[in-house]
């Protein structure tokens, strides 16, 4: 039996398409999990054919689970993961149990925003930082050589926005570091500079050292108490200049990284003196990445990943060229969530291909501290990137979540 192994997922987004576009192929599907919900929730897994409850952070008991699954039958054909700080230990157990060219190494710096600051360091795109060690105390000189106010700090491993912070001042700097240091005393701390200038999102993948891009992605943010992005304009063309400016970096990173085959994202913001690096991710973005990248270009993102980890050569010929928009919905006070309105005048705009509303009844909601408070979003396709941002946003606000104090 032809199997693909899991390690975590989402129950929705990129991670869960994968899974479902690993039976699309033929493939018995197995997911290893930590999520005890997940094991409740079973029957609202149709595309997993086995799910085995196992720490994910433990390869020692996941080698005796994939050890098991070999015992009875299943040919294991790769091990992926397309979830945060679970990629480099599917790589690793890939490497061992089914190696197909990827490299454990380079996602293994990329989860750590400390390692990959370190590994970029003195590129041209790459910003200006420090990096303080765990629970060490900050004094006014250490940041004598970053530039001035406003500057950001966050977590070695942060991830979806979460503690990454911005301060104004040398006050509310410590103030932070003391929070980061409370909440994870063993994580270092990077300050860096605060980067103004578009910011833009890069899809690519990577098979025997050639970089594909995906797509590229204007990106929308939120200033609140967190940097929430709340706005993704897929470009249907890139200019020439732009595109080539893109590949320049992408081509630094995966010469520095030795990466041969793979997959990853990449933030960044455009300024007067070129890209600034804001982070890397070995993965395809989560959300609705794939789904919108599939109404741009018709092809299907996570499903080409998948071929290259299973050892074949991704394609990534686009089928089509839509702008595509998607617009996401966080709300502005906390509360439980009563029902939701609007689902059904959203879908009828003109131009909208798909309304997603994340949360059930009885659930309680926020305001953002991390991209998974995005409680809703809407992906629609326009002639022009302004025509699907209008179209987007006019069907986000047609959702509402009405909610009990």
């Amino acid at each position: 039996m032809k199997t693909i192994i899991f390690i975590g997922t989402n129950k929705s987004g990129s991670s869960r398409e994968a899974i479902r576009a690993a039976e699309r192929l033929g493939y018995f599907t197995v997911l290893f999990t930590n999520n005890d919900k997940q094991i409740k929730q079973r029957k609202e897994y149709v595309d997993v054919h086995e799910m085995i409850l196992v720490d994910t952070t433990n390869l020692k008991a996941m080698r005796k689970e994939i050890l098991s699954l070999q015992s009875k039958g299943n040919e294991i054909m790769t091990i992926s993961s397309f979830v945060d700080s679970n990629i480099s230990r599917a790589l690793k157990l890939c490497e061992e149990f089914c190696p197909n060219g990827t490299s454990s190494k380079a996602a293994d710096i990329m989860e750590n925003k400390a390692g990959t600051r370190a590994s970029l360091n003195g590129l041209p795109f790459s910003p200006k930082f420090l990096t303080l060690p765990p629970k060490a105390k900050l004094e006014p000189s250490t940041i004598e050589d970053l530039p001035g106010f406003p500057l950001i700090v966050k977590s070695a491993s942060s991830t979806g926005s979460k503690d990454v912070l911005q301060a104004t001042d040398l006050e509310q700097l410590q103030r932070h570091i003391r929070k980061l240091n409370e909440k994870d005393p063993d994580e270092s701390i990077i300050i860096e500079e605060f980067i103004d200038g578009e910011q833009y999102l890069v899809e690519a993948i990577i098979h025997d050292r050639k970089v594909q891009i995906a797509g590229v992605i204007q990106q929308e943010i939120t200033y609140g108490k967190r940097f929430i992005i709340t706005g993704y304009g897929v470009l249907a063309f890139v200019p020439k200049q732009l595109n080539d400016s893109i590949m320049e970096v992408l081509n630094s990173i995966i010469e520095k990284f030795d990466i041969r085959n793979g997959a990853m994202h990449v933030e960044m913001r455009q300024t007067a003196n070129g890209w600034r690096l804001i982070e890397i991710n070995p993965r395809i973005s989560g959300g609705a990445m794939n789904n919108m990248l599939k109404a741009a270009f018709g092809f299907d993102l996570v499903e080409e990943t998948l071929k290259l980890y299973l050892g074949e050569k991704p394609s990534l010929i686009q089928k089509q060229r839509n702008f595509v928009f998607t617009q996401y919905v966080i709300i502005d006070k906390k509360g439980i969530l009563e029902k939701v309105t609007g689902k059904k005048r959203a879908r009828k705009i003109p131009g909208v291909v798909e309304v997603y509303v994340k949360p059930r009844k009885g659930t309680q909601l926020m305001p953002p501290l991390s991209m998974g408070h995005r409680y809703a979003y809407v992906i629609a396709q326009g002639r022009t990137l302004e025509t699907a941002k209008a179209l987007a946003k006019k069907a986000a606000e047609e959702i509402q979540f009405h909610l009990k104090q």
